[in-house]
Order: C-alpha cells, then sequence, then structure tokens
C-alpha cells in the first residue's frame, strides 16, 4: 500500500505504542539505531507496464523457474485492478487474465499435477476469496480452477506451504486476520477450507513461509515482521521478530521473500517501502544482514514497491546466480510495472557496502 510521507513518519511515531491482540506475544521493540549502509544495484530488465494507467495497479510478483530451461522461465503478477499478467523473462506479457482487484498472488511446483497459482480476490470488501489457476509453462496460459475462502474481510496478502501432501494458502486480510486454508487441488478443480486462524493488532498484508522449518513471516505494515508456527496444529501466537526501528526496516513493511541456503539458514527480504529499500535478515535468527536500493540505471530506480519475489537458480545468463522481481511504484511517465534484478548483483553490493562500513 502507497502512502504519502507525512503519514510515514506518523506511522513511526506510532508503531511503537499501538496494541497487540492476546493471540500475538510481541518482543520488546528495538530503540532506533543508527542507519546502515545501503546497497545500490541496477535492474537487468523489467516488464512492460500493466494495463491500467495512472493509478496504483500493479502490485505483486511470483515467479516459476523453468529447471530445464532457465531461460523460459514465466512471472506471473498482479494488476489489482484489472487480473493478472504473465511474463516471459523479455519482460514481455504472454497472457492476461481479466479478473478484477486481485491484490496478491504466489504459485507453487506440485510436478505431474502441474504449477498452481493462487491469487487473493478483493473483489467482495467484506468476504476475501482466493482464486486457483493452473499455469501452462508451455504456453504462458492461465485456466480458471476453482476458488476458496479466505475468511471475513478485505483480500490482502496470499502465500503457500507445502507439506508433506498437503498444500496450504495463508490468505491474509488487511484488518491484521491470517487464515491457513487447506486446499483440495483436481485435474480440473480446486477448493479449500480453512483450517485455522491468526491474528495481528493492525494492517498486513506481505507474506512468505519457510517449508523447512513450518515457519510463517507477515508483515504489519506500521510495526515489523512477525513469525508464526505454520502447522496447521500449531499455536497460534506470534514473536515480532523484525520490529520497524526507522533505520534497517522502515514503515511500510510490504512484500516478502526467502532465499533458503541449507537446512535453516539463507535470507528473508522485505520491502522497507518507506524509504524505498529492501531489507535483509540472516536466518534462522532473523539477525540484520545488510539492505539495498534498486538504483537508477537505464531501466530507473524502483520507488515505493509493494511486492517482491525470489528465486534461487540459474535463470539463463543474465540472472545466473537468482532472480529478484520487485513492483516498481512509480515508473512515470508509462504505468507501474515490475523490474527484474540479478540475485548476484545484490549479494555483490551487499559486500561492497559491508568493506565501506
Amino acid at each position: 500500500m502507497r502512502r504519502p510521507a507525512t503519514l510515514v513518519a506518523i506511522a513511526l511515531l506510532n508503531c511503537a505504542c499501538a496494541a497487540i491482540p492476546a493471540l500475538a506475544q510481541a518482543a520488546p521493540v528495538a530503540a532506533p539505531v543508527t542507519a546502515p549502509v545501503t546497497a545500490i544495484v541496477t535492474a537487468r530488465g523489467e516488464t512492460v507496464p500493466v494495463g491500467t494507467a495512472a493509478a496504483d495497479a500493479a502490485d505483486d510478483p511470483a515467479i516459476w523457474r523453468n529447471s530445464r530451461d532457465p531461460a523460459a522461465s514465466l512471472i506471473v503478477a498482479t494488476d489489482k485492478k484489472a487480473g493478472l499478467y504473465v511474463y516471459g523473462l523479455d519482460g514481455k506479457a504472454r497472457h492476461f487474465v481479466p479478473a478484477g482487484r486481485l491484490n496478491n498472488v504466489d504459485l507453487v511446483d506440485l510436478g505431474r499435477r502441474g504449477v498452481i497459482v493462487v491469487a487473493s480476490d478483493r473483489n467482495d470488501e467484506g468476504r476475501a476469496v482466493l482464486r486457483l489457476f493452473r499455469l501452462d509453462t508451455r504456453s504462458g496460459h492461465l485456466a480458471a480452477l476453482g476458488e476458496a475462502p479466505g475468511g471475513a474481510g478485505e483480500a490482502y496478502g496470499v502465500c503457500l506451504l507445502r507439506q508433506r501432501d498437503a498444500l496450504y494458502a495463508f490468505s491474509v486480510l488487511k484488518a491484521g486476520d491470517i487464515h491457513q486454508v487447506r486446499l483440495d487441488v483436481a485435474a480440473d478443480t480446486a477448493s479449500g477450507t480453512i483450517v485455522r486462524s491468526l491474528k495481528l493488532a493492525t494492517q498486513t498484508e506481505g507474506c512468505v513461509a519457510d517449508a523447512r522449518t513450518a515457519t510463517l513471516y507477515v508483515g504489519e505494515e506500521d510495526r515489523g515482521i512477525w513469525a508464526f508456527d505454520a502447522g496447521p496444529q500449531g499455536p497460534v501466537a506470534g514473536r515480532l521478530v523484525a520490529p520497524v526501528d526507522g533505520a534497517h526496516l522502515v514503515a511500510d513493511v510490504e512484500g516478502l521473500a526467502l532465499a533458503p541456503k541449507g537446512r535453516r539458514g539463507g535470507w528473508l527480504i522485505a520491502s522497507s517501502q518507506g524509504d524505498n529499500a529492501y531489507a535483509l535478515y540472516a536466518l534462522p535468527d532473523m539477525r540484520p544482514a545488510g539492505r539495498f536500493r534498486v538504483g537508477a540505471g537505464s531501466l530507473g530506480a524502483t520507488e515505493e514497491t509493494d511486492g517482491i519475489d525470489l528465486a534461487l537458480g540459474s535463470f539463463g545468463k543474465h540472472y545466473r546466480g537468482g532472480l529478484l522481481v520487485v513492483q516498481d511504484g512509480d515508473n512515470a511517465p508509462a504505468a507501474q510495472n515490475f523490474k527484474l534484478i540479478a540475485w548476484r548483483d545484490v549479494l555483490m553490493a551487499l559486500k561492497a557496502a559491508a568493506g565501506r562500513r
């Protein structure tokens, strides 16, 4: 969500005193810290702009990696005023599904059962719905499979978790409600059932689930990043593991993504929208591990980023170490779009920035 700078400043003042619901146990909010060195990278690619002009429309991407032909990988992304796009790594649109106000999106590759795409539907603000699609990875086309309940309220974030033979979606609502939905995907249909509910105090959106540790991370926009047990029978209390401090992480907290390494390590990346940056945390302890911005190269900088996604591995000659896709909230004079960044460029820039400390 985009907010004027004055509201961001007010949010930073208010976040430390916001009420915490009984279900979420907050860690102490850290005192403001000295701003760390912020590395600068530039985008290597971008998508064509979304079809909705002169509006906050592009929002959230999800990456499908083609392991047989990495350069033929695909990006599914939302125009939250109109529907879903499928892009190639060349940035060209391969398909568009007009589906109304689809806000966030995630996908999972189920092998022989196909690639399943789930998007949060805001068309009815009183009832969140998850729309399910199957992605044809050859044509790039999306086929509707059905829907699942997302809970009472306005749909915002969504992320997926595969555990053994079960597939779960986490439906994150604007008011702070989080519903865990077990999805049932058949050949040509899909449905779902809410199996558990969680709660945060204020506006939430971005989320990502780490299947290795069964941990769900959720961004509460003005307070920080929370960790929950992602098991359907797990405790419902959350922990504030990365508070908004005005330096490493600046409100609003928006998109979240994972770069897993080994059994528990790697990084969590968050869109620090308030200062047009991206904050990294080392897993599993969520220690601050650097931050970066996408600067004004030949394709322009990124500002006011909402959704992000990251996938590791080769994506062809331009993205050999992994692909990071981020929404660009200010792509003037054109409509908003998504920028493509090489993950290797990010790691090299962070290393150089660390040497300047």
